[in-house]
């Protein structure tokens, strides 16, 4: 449930509910997140990402369980959480009429912790002209903007909600980068949201997947790795319609006589079952991100 120092964790959910008339859009959710890492948030869309994210910024009171972020609770101690949090959301909410030098002058107001000379760098990597108007750039060029306000106070936690969604490849490469380093100086913690699983796979240190408001998968991303595999059998005779019975066995699909299954556990305990039911494993290959996404919530 938890990933980085179990003593003094930076996020602590517990219990948390939250309906939006019938619909449940968080259900029992609970979590804990150390300092330092990547956390990585995956789920469909409407999963409850986004408004996990919103509890976590004060901006959600918990209609049950509890929220708690660097030991207080977000929605009824704002400044003991929100200064310390850098945020970037999917839409950015960026003041379109603001040139990107008076934007960042006027979020500088706000943070006693603000870097400027940290700043003034991260425009010259992000290929940003300070005189430019908001409105006027790309929405690559938006994100790194939008990016750079919320580091640039060197946030000890940031939340990234969708960050790099509807940008080009090169425009989340570099949010990727800045997010990555961002985490290697001094310690920080990010939470990251997306739906690009190969971007979470890549950079998440522990992640956890929701499904429908509840928790499915909450574990370090080496574990994921380690117990998640896909294996290709065969049989010597044409097996029943139905997937055989594999320990571990999430996922499977037939093609003759052969299945490509995804298993969740003991590789040994899975080639003993294949053999007693008179298989053999032609090939196994560690499962993606995104194939043990589908296998344990659906296509």
């Amino acid at each position: 449930m938890s990933n980085g120092n179990e003593s003094a964790p930076v996020i602590e959910v517990t219990g948390l509910g939250r309906k939006y008339g019938r619909k449940e859009a968080l259900q029992d959710v609970s979590l804990r997140v150390g300092s330092g890492g990547v956390f990585g948030l995956v789920g469909e869309n409407g999963a409850g990402k986004t408004t996990l994210i919103q509890h976590l910024l004060g901006a959600l009171r918990p209609q049950s369980g509890t929220v708690r972020v660097f030991g207080a609770d977000p929605a009824y101690d704002p400044p003991a959480v929100l200064s310390r949090i850098g945020y970037l959301s999917e839409d950015r909410d960026l003041p379109g009429w603001m040139r990107v030098g008076e934007f960042l002058r006027y979020m500088r107001a706000f943070y006693p912790g603000w870097d400027a000379a940290f700043a003034e760098r991260m425009v010259g990597e992000f290929g940003l002209n300070p005189a430019a108007k908001i409105r006027s750039l790309s929405r690559g060029e938006q994100a790194r903007t939008g990016l750079l306000a919320a580091v640039a106070h060197r946030p000890e936690l940031l939340l990234l909600d969708e960050p790099s969604s509807g940008l080009d490849a090169v425009a989340r490469q570099q949010i990727l980068a800045a997010v990555v380093r961002t985490v290697a100086e001094e310690g920080r913690t990010v939470v990251f949201s997306s739906h690009l699983l190969d971007e979470v796979e890549r950079v998440a240190d522990h992640v956890l997947m929701l499904h429908q408001g509840r928790v499915v998968m909450d574990m370090p991303m080496d574990e994921v790795k380690a117990r998640h595999r896909t294996h290709l059998l065969r049989w010597a005779e044409v097996p029943a319609a139905d997937a055989p019975a594999l320990p571990g066995m999430l996922r499977a699909e037939r093609d003759g006589r052969e299945w490509r299954v995804l298993c969740d556990g003991d590789p040994e305990a899975l080639a003993a079952a294949v053999r007693a039911a008179g298989g053999e494993i032609l090939e196994t290959a560690p499962a993606t991100l995104e194939a043990v996404f589908v296998a344990r919530v659906g296509a």
